[in-house]
C-alpha cells in the first residue's frame, strides 16, 4: 500500500493535534496517488466558508488519462466531523498555528486519507534541536545493532 509522507513537515513545524481527513479526488487523482506521484512542497490547508481544503498539494497528472485528466495544483477539499472542524478552526485563530499535510495514504477499501497536523512553525534554534536529537537516534541504533 502507498503511503506517502511530508518529511520537510516535522522538521518545519512543532506538530501538537493530527486528524485523518477524507479527501475529494476525480479518478485520475486516486490513480496517480497509487503509483505515488504526489509532492507535498509548500502544500498547506486552509478554512474557506466552514470547510476544509488543500492547496499546492501537486498530484501528477495521470499517464494514461486523456481528455479526463486533472489539473495537478487543484484544491481539493477535506472532510472531517464538525466537532472536529470546529476544534482546529478555533486553534487556528490563535497566534502561530496552521494546518499542515503530513501523509497520504490508502486504506484496505481503496479510499485515500490524508493525514494533517495542528502545528506550530519552528524558530532556527528548535530545527537544529531536531537535527541534534535524529543524529542522535541514529547513532543509538547504530550501537545496538
Amino acid at each position: 500500500m502507498a503511503e506517502l509522507r511530508n518529511r520537510s513537515a516535522f522538521y518545519e513545524y512543532a506538530i501538537e493535534d493530527k486528524f485523518i481527513a477524507g479527501m475529494v479526488l476525480t479518478g485520475t487523482e486516486i490513480k496517480s496517488i497509487r503509483q505515488s506521484r504526489v509532492s507535498f512542497n509548500d502544500s498547506f490547508c486552509y478554512f474557506s466558508k466552514g470547510e476544509l481544503f488543500v492547496r499546492s498539494l501537486h498530484i501528477t497528472e495521470y499517464s494514461h488519462g486523456a481528455y479526463a485528466n486533472h489539473d495537478p495544483l487543484r484544491e481539493r477539499k477535506l472532510l472531517l466531523t464538525k466537532r472536529e472542524l470546529r476544534k482546529m478552526e478555533n486553534k487556528i485563530k490563535e497566534k502561530g498555528f496552521t494546518i499542515i499535510p503530513l501523509r497520504i495514504f490508502l486504506t484496505e477499501k481503496g479510499l485515500a486519507k490524508m493525514e494533517i497536523g495542528l502545528g506550530r512553525g519552528k524558530k532556527l534554534h528548535d530545527k537544529r534541536e531536531s537535527i541534534k536529537q535524529r543524529d542522535t537516534q541514529r547513532e543509538i541504533k547504530r550501537y545496538l545493532k
